[in-house]
């Protein structure tokens, strides 16, 4: 079973920046488009951002172009989340997620169990 377990969320100001991590425990992961969703409460969970399984395309919520970038890197089976000029709307839980199909955000085949984002002052 392929284990996703991110981290990096905690309390920042806003206009602060975070890295998110989500680290694979099977390099199988690396065959997959990945991509992040966040929820916040009382809302329904949301995409946030997409990346190819090379890497060589991604996709973004509006929202969070020109502030958040996904990475990833194949060999160490982490993808990555910088999420520079943090707003209080960026307030969730975040989850990574492999995904089956890179243009369909509910094809995901494994799940993390999510990392607190808090952006308060």
């Amino acid at each position: 079973q392929v284990q996703l377990v991110e981290s990096g969320g905690e309390l920042v100001q806003p206009g602060g920046s975070l890295r998110l991590s989500c680290a694979a425990s099977d390099r199988t992961v690396s065959r997959y488009s990945m991509s992040w969703f966040r929820q916040a409460p009382g809302n329904n969970q949301e995409f946030v951002a997409v990346i190819s399984s090379i890497a060589d395309l991604t996709y973004y919520k509006e929202s969070v172009k020109g502030r958040f970038r996904i990475s990833r890197e194949n060999a160490k089976n982490t993808l990555y989340l910088q999420m520079n000029n943090l707003k209080p709307e960026d307030t969730a839980v975040y989850t990574c997620a492999a995904l089956r199909d890179y243009n369909d955000p509910h094809s995901a085949l494994y799940w993390g169990q999510g990392t607190q984002v808090t952006v308060s002052s």
